[in-house]
């Protein structure tokens, strides 16, 4: 991840059919590099997919390293990367359906006490959280950074999954990114009444997938790192009644990988008072997620060592925890947060 491009270009140089020279490496990176953030955004809002998106990303750059010599500058950079960066993602959805969540494949479970059937499921491709550190914007503007966040929602990346991919394309390209429908259409090879046209038609979908998309706490603020806090604190120490407390009583509970999934505080109560086990079985470290409060979670094991476990992604509101949507993956999920395998006590001053 945030490999430079002299790192991921190998073999025969790239042709330079106008100048007869490889394009210098230091104006590359330092030309582009500053656009990598936010193209690993938009690939992750266009797939799902943390793990396709930072791949797609590194495309993205290979490609644009090869042609730079034939760049003319007839748009801007950042136009040309994300024309780039569109394209390749198109590609990869060819003949591939949506990545899902559990709560978008069916009705909730009635029995906290069934164990989910987690494990392979050939139909069934699963949406994938992303670090907030990895693509919030580097910048002061708190303007810039909330939209980013509003922007990576799982319950809209969710929704984006019901749209075609060229219509996903628009409507992200128009309404996330700002971007005029004459560039849209340069980009997708296509002409401004059609992009007009998918973007209605995509509008239109968007809101028959998510038709109930609520105003969210922001994750920094008080009440959300409170509620993340009391979450993280009943969830160690097992205590049901803590939890309760940070729970609305319409909450729900999903577990990607399994297409089992709760609603309604009393249901999800019985499921969180089985998982959490005893006090001490889990320990937790608060991070951020698709613009939301998130806790990595370390489960015990048979030695006493608490191994990395996934995420849980928690949607707040003023009234208390909406959703808990947990994502396994382990260590390597956890790596991605920048956090090491095994649970590490926090530093003490």
């Amino acid at each position: 991840m945030g490999r430079s491009p002299t790192r991921v270009v190998t073999g025969p140089e790239p042709r330079r059919e106008e100048e007869g020279r490889v394009p210098d490496e230091h104006e590359f990176a330092r030309s582009t590099e500053p656009f990598r953030r936010e193209l690993l955004a938009h690939c992750y809002r266009m797939l799902g997919s943390l793990d396709e998106a930072e791949d797609l990303v590194q495309e993205t750059y290979l490609r644009a390293w090869r042609s730079y010599g034939t760049f003319e500058g007839r748009s801007s950079l950042r136009v040309w990367l994300y024309r780039i960066a569109t394209n390749a993602c198109l590609t990869a959805l060819r003949n591939r359906g949506r990545r899902a969540l559990p709560s978008g494949l069916g009705a909730p479970a009635d029995d906290p006490d069934a164990l989910p059937e987690h494990g392979a499921d050939p139909d069934v491709a699963w949406l994938q959280p992303i670090p907030d550190a990895l693509v919030t914007p580097q910048e002061d503007d708190p303007a810039a950074i909330v939209a980013a966040r509003e922007h990576l929602r799982l319950a809209l990346i969710a929704a984006l999954q019901y749209l075609p991919p060229r219509q996903r394309a628009v409507l992200l390209l128009r309404e996330v990114l700002g971007f005029p429908a004459a560039q849209v259409a340069a980009m997708l090879d296509t002409t401004i009444p059609a992009v007009k046209s998918a973007l209605q038609r995509a509008r239109a979908r968007l809101d028959e997938a998510a038709p109930e998309r609520e105003r969210l706490t922001d994750p920094t603020a008080p009440h959300a790192r409170a509620l993340l806090e009391q979450y993280i604190v009943g969830f160690q120490n097992a205590d049901t009644q803590a939890l309760e407390r940070a729970l609305r009583t319409d909450a729900a509970i999903e577990m990607a990988g399994s297409r089992t999934w709760f609603r309604g505080i009393a249901t999800c109560l019985r499921y969180l008072a089985r998982v959490s086990g005893s006090p001490g079985d889990w320990r937790m470290t608060p991070t951020f997620a698709n613009g939301q409060p998130a806790a990595a979670a370390y489960l015990r094991d048979t030695d006493g060592t608490h191994r990395a476990f996934g995420v849980g992604v928690l949607t707040t509101s003023p009234q208390g925890i909406t959703r808990i949507t947990v994502f396994g993956g382990g260590p390597a999920l956890l790596a991605k947060f920048g956090l090491p395998p095994t649970w590490k006590p926090p530093l003490t001053r």
